[in-house]
Order: structure tokens, then C-alpha cells, then sequence
């Protein structure tokens, strides 16, 4: 059998009246055990999860920044990486660090086989909420974009990346639009958006048109070349369709390569996921 690990847990929490004290956990950080800062030899010494279902949260806060909340992970797992370098343990970094409305419990103690199977474990016991029903299968972008992060975290890399961009960062002030992910390997960013073929190509239309903006403002304020993609449904899932959902696909594609966008499908992703492991070098 197995010898298992001795780790410890905190939850995360979302406290939006910290007054009335109620809260809604909404992730996990594990460790193992015997030291504040993760072992630099074992890059999984230390991990941490949030939900990807944020219902309750926004059923106790409707005002909730998802966004923001959604950001944080991939800053507590950038603070847990260099926690090795950091003169003050890393715990009390992110408890100086979080505000109110986020806040850490005390530590509990566990024992692990393995910590990714731990991992789920907690957050099915502390986090997702009980399936009471079948849930509601995602279509359209919604289901690409999780099939997108679900590749990039198979490949370890979705905390690494940037989350939910702001295009106003690069156009002008107002521009709603934000981009789902990105990351910068060197010289590039690379940053990626879901984008739904199947019902209509307003979101298409929408990326084409950003793009030379896009473009212009990231070598502006970044000093780099933007390399932007578009992930699309494949096109046999229209092709039992009618002509003119045919047309809307190719139009949409069409429109986005014209501006210089690279477009793949869902069939691409574990290469692109695997083309960001490798320069990300994880």
C-alpha cells in the first residue's frame, strides 16, 4: 500500500459582509506538511483550486467581481512558487495580501496518497456545491472555454496565465471586450478567446474588428508582437446543419483570419496546451 503523505489544508472563503459574517468557500490550498514555503524540488508541493462554479457567490453577492475573484488563483499559485525566495512566510503574505472579502481559515491537517487526488477530494467535500440535479450540459463558448482551460490545466499551465484581459489595457478607455487567456513566452503574447460559430459570428465579427487595436496596443505597452487565436467549434458539428449555418461558420472564419487571427478548433487544443507547457517550461 501506498504510504500516504502528511499534508495540510486551507479553504479559501468569500466573506462579502464581513458584519454578518457569512461566507461561501469558494477554493483549497494544499501543502505538505513540516514547512511554510514549497519544496523546489517538487512543484506540486503545494497547489491550490477554485471553483469553477460560482453560483453561490453570486447568489449571496449578485455585485460579485468573478473576474477579479477568478485572478486570484493564478496570483496565490505565482505567491506559492517563489515562497522559497520570500523572507516572509508565504501564509502571511497572502493574509496581508487578500482583503476582507477573501479570507483564509486556520490550517487542518490530512493525509494524502497524492496530492492532486487530495485536491479534488477537499474541494468536492469544502467547495462544489451538491449535485442535486443532472447538471446542464455548456454549449456554445461557454463550453469552449472550458474545454480551453481544461487543456491548459491538464498541461499545468492555466496558473501561469492571465485571465479574463481587458482589452481596454490596449485600445482606449470603455472597450468592454476581454479576452479569456493569455501568457507571454518571450519576445510574443500569446492570448486566446472562445469564440462560437455555431449560432451566430457577432462574437467573430467582434475579435476581427478588436484585433488591430489589440495589436498596435500590445506593442505599444508591452513591446511585443501579439499573437492572437481563436478557438472554434470544429467544423463537422455544423456540418449536419443547414446552408446557411455553413456560410456563418466560413464567414466567421474568414472575417478573423483576414485580421490575421490564428483560428483552431477544440481538436487542436491539447497541442496548443502542450505548445504552452513547453515554452512556459513547466
Amino acid at each position: 500500500m501506498r504510504e500516504r503523505v502528511q499534508c495540510e489544508f486551507f479553504l479559501i472563503r468569500y466573506v462579502p459582509d464581513v458584519v454578518k459574517g457569512e461566507f461561501v468557500n469558494i477554493g483549497v490550498l494544499l501543502r505538505e506538511a513540516g514547512g511554510d514555503a514549497p519544496n523546489p524540488e517538487k512543484l506540486d508541493s503545494a497547489v491550490v483550486r477554485f471553483t469553477r462554479d460560482w453560483s453561490r457567490v453570486k447568489c449571496m453577492d449578485a455585485d460579485a467581481d468573478i473576474g477579479l475573484l477568478e485572478g486570484l488563483e493564478g496570483e496565490i499559485g505565482a505567491r506559492l512558487r517563489m515562497g522559497a525566495s520570500d523572507t516572509k512566510p508565504v501564509m502571511q503574505v497572502l493574509e496581508d495580501t487578500l482583503s476582507n472579502s477573501v479570507q483564509i481559515t486556520p490550517v487542518r491537517a490530512c493525509l494524502a496518497e497524492s496530492m492532486p487526488a487530495e485536491l479534488e477530494q477537499l474541494m468536492r467535500m469544502y467547495v462544489e456545491p451538491l449535485k442535486v440535479k443532472a447538471e446542464r450540459k455548456k454549449t456554445g463558448r461557454a463550453a469552449i472555454a472550458g474545454a480551453m482551460r481544461t487543456e491548459f490545466e491538464r498541461a499545468g499551465v492555466w496558473g501561469l496565465m492571465r485571465k479574463r484581459i481587458a482589452a481596454s489595457l490596449y485600445t482606449r478607455a470603455g472597450d468592454p471586450m476581454k479576452i479569456d487567456c493569455g501568457y507571454r513566452p518571450n519576445g510574443v503574447i500569446r492570448m486566446f478567446q472562445a469564440i462560437s460559430l455555431e449560432g451566430d459570428v457577432e462574437g467573430a465579427k467582434g475579435l476581427a474588428y478588436s484585433a488591430p487595436q489589440l495589436r498596435e496596443g500590445v506593442e505599444r505597452v508591452e513591446s511585443a508582437r501579439l499573437e492572437l487565436t481563436a478557438v472554434v467549434e470544429p467544423l463537422r458539428s455544423v456540418s449536419d446543419a443547414e446552408d446557411e449555418a455553413m456560410e456563418r461558420y466560413r464567414f466567421g472564419v474568414e472575417a478573423m483570419e483576414r485580421q490575421e487571427i490564428r483560428v483552431v478548433t477544440l481538436s487542436d487544443l491539447a497541442r496548443v496546451a502542450e505548445t504552452a507547457r513547453m515554452e512556459l517550461r513547466v
